[in-house]
């Protein structure tokens, strides 16, 4: 997923404290529909559409059927921070413009092969509180006729089904919101508020802090591995009993106990395994999820040995404690005063835990 405080997606390096990557296309002021379409764009690539696999929230949606109506497509995936982040606005754009003729449609397009899953989705929306049309994009074929390379990525579509206006990551939310007011006033020639949505994002969704972030998105299976210090380095495909190394730097990782590691993930195979990192940021997250559905994994946290205290995430108490019971992003660590580096440590109770990646706020 792109990380844009400091990770990759396919599989560009991106500056830490990069807010957001914004597009403007050539030769437009914010995204008036007043000019000319761009060359560049040919067919409207809401045509992809009809490559959705599965739709939540709404029967399938065309490119017929939305001719005439402004359109922000949201490329997302459910364990994705920065998307996370960004949904409260999403959700506030939806329900403000709605009835101004905006349509949008959330493209969850998955990073992770559990993401395929309907189910999984549909949690997601429900957890977010989602009720715009989302479609799951399964085969990449929405994302391949929009050229996206980006989580999240947002699309401003004209009436006519033409690209205006891009935007890459999180930030620049008013910058956004003008762009579908520009668009809206153009398609329907009616009034537009003056005012912009405002958003506060509460607990996994409020803002990061980019300034005193310095860990970046990190993957667990060796497709993507990086920065992995247990002895003996990751072994592929096969079962091996990981050992904790004498120390960490800044922004290793280590893993504990008997796993095995895969292209996307890591399974745990007895039960008191570990994973640490040694961490600067305010948040920390981790993807996780339960290798047999329904079973539920008890894990324990600890900063620097010593439970979180006031400084645990909304899935662990003030003790450590939490539950995997899906998959999906769990906040293990939201700091609460200064910023420092710190060694973060996860102890599974039992076998049967899948971990994927951690990412920071």
């Amino acid at each position: 997923m792109v990380d844009f405080f400091g990770g990759e997606k396919r599989w560009g390096l991106l500056l830490a404290g990069a807010l957001a990557t914004v597009l403007l296309v050539p030769g437009f002021i914010r995204c008036s529909a007043a000019q000319e379409p761009p060359s560049m764009v040919g067919s409207s690539p809401l045509y992809g559409l009809s490559g959705g696999t599965g739709w939540i929230n709404s029967p399938p949606l065309t490119a017929k059927q939305l001719k005439g109506k402004v359109v922000l497509i949201d490329f997302w995936d459910y364990s994705c921070i920065n998307c996370i982040r960004s949904l409260p606005y999403i959700q506030a754009w939806a329900n403000k413009y709605k009835s101004s003729g905006l349509v949008v449609v959330g493209v969850h397009t998955p990073e992770f092969d559990a993401e395929k899953r309907k189910s999984n989705v549909e949690k997601a929306v429900k957890r977010f509180g989602i009720t715009y049309p989302v479609v799951l994009d399964n085969n990449y074929a929405i994302w391949n006729a929009f050229h996206n390379e980006f989580w999240p990525a947002h699309y401003f579509l004209d009436a006519q089904g033409t690209v205006r206006y891009e935007h890459f990551g999180e930030g620049d939310y008013a910058q956004d919101e003008l762009c579908i007011q520009d668009l809206l006033r153009a398609a329907n020639a009616s009034p537009m508020p003056a005012t912009t949505a405002q958003v506060r994002g509460q607990g996994v969704e409020a803002p990061a802090d980019p300034e005193e972030m310095e860990s970046p998105e990190t993957y667990i299976g060796y497709a993507r591995a990086r920065n992995f210090a247990s002895p003996g380095g990751l072994q592929q495909d096969k079962d091996h009993l990981y050992t904790q190394p004498a120390q960490l730097a800044l922004n290793q990782w280590a893993l504990v106990g008997q796993w095995i590691d895969r292209r996307q993930v890591a399974v745990l195979r007895s039960p008191g395994g570990k994973i640490l990192f040694r961490f600067h940021a305010r948040d920390l997250h981790l993807v996780l999820g339960p290798v047999s559905h329904g079973k539920a994994v008890r894990f324990r946290v600890t900063i620097d040995g010593h439970a979180p205290g006031a400084d645990h995430g909304v899935d662990t108490d003030a003790r450590g404690n939490g539950v995997v019971t899906e998959d999906r992003l769990y906040q293990l660590v939201r700091q609460r005063g200064a910023v420092e580096d710190h060694t973060f440590v996860i102890e599974f109770e039992n076998a049967g835990v899948q971990a994927f990646s951690f990412t920071f706020g």
